[in-house]
């Protein structure tokens, strides 16, 4: 790998890096304890192969073990003046095959990737059709079972604006706010793939799988039209579907 040199200045640069990665062989975005391979993990160490500097990358949310990214964006502050694309070059030639740097630019030093963001928008991929995947196998969610879309359209403008998604959260460590705003929910069909997409200003643990697994629920007539109101209102995890494999998400985009 060519080698930069590494000017140095009194200041700090912000750094904003939008990433694509395949989440297969990762616990999520985090640093965990060791041995747990993770994106930020990937990240810190090979800046600091390049800048030679422990440096922290700060995400604009954590994706979970095996979810994938096409615009995931970070943020570190350094004191290097090597150019962002060339540093974009650089990460690239370090990094995993599976992480890929898209863009790297300098922004103002109050952007924050996680705290700057006004929403985020995740779609998950069900493959629909008889036969399982082998190409596919890790990016989408197999369903080999007929499903009405029209209906799960339906119900999914339910999810539509403010509400309290309490009963699409799974358990978490942490207590947290269960109180989302939905801009945009979409279900389309491109041949075999179905995609759900949302887009809100936030998201709860596992939130969109258990909307989606409760959408196909309602797709393959388990449960009836109304399921969606009524299960928001129960705010209760219980009553909604199955928590989908992870392995059909994929955050596509970042909103600032």
């Amino acid at each position: 790998m060519e080698k930069y040199p590494l000017p140095l200045f009194n200041g700090m640069r912000n750094i904003k890096l939008t990433i694509e990665y395949d989440g297969r062989r990762y616990a999520g975005w985090q640093v965990q304890g060791k041995g747990a391979k993770t994106i930020q993990g990937a990240l810190e160490k090979a800046l600091y192969e390049i800048l030679h500097k422990k440096l922290k990358v700060i995400g604009s949310g954590r994706t979970d073990a095996g979810v994938h990214a096409k615009g995931q964006v970070a943020n570190f502050k350094t004191d290097s003046l090597i150019a962002p694309d060339r540093l974009r070059m650089a990460l690239n030639a370090v990094l995993p095959a599976d992480i890929s740097i898209l863009r790297a630019e300098e922004v103002s030093p109050d952007f924050h990737s996680r705290f700057s963001a006004k929403s985020k928008v995740y779609r998950y991929t069900i493959l629909n059709r008889p036969s399982r995947p082998a190409i596919l196998r890790g990016m989408v969610y197999f369903y080999p079972y007929s499903l009405d879309l029209a209906l799960m359209r339906r119900e999914a403008r339910c999810l539509l604006g403010r509400h309290d998604f309490r009963s699409f959260q799974a358990t978490d460590k942490k207590e947290r706010g269960s109180v989302r705003k939905v801009k945009k929910v979409a279900i389309l069909r491109d041949k075999e793939l179905i995609h759900i997409g949302i887009e809100a200003n936030g998201f709860l643990y596992n939130m969109i799988r258990n909307i989606a697994g409760t959408l196909i629920e309602i797709g393959r007539g388990k449960f009836p039209e109304g399921s969606i109101k009524r299960i928001l209102g129960l705010k209760n995890r219980r009553f909604a579907g199955p928590n989908l494999p992870a392995k059909g998400l994929c955050l596509l985009k970042v909103n600032y």
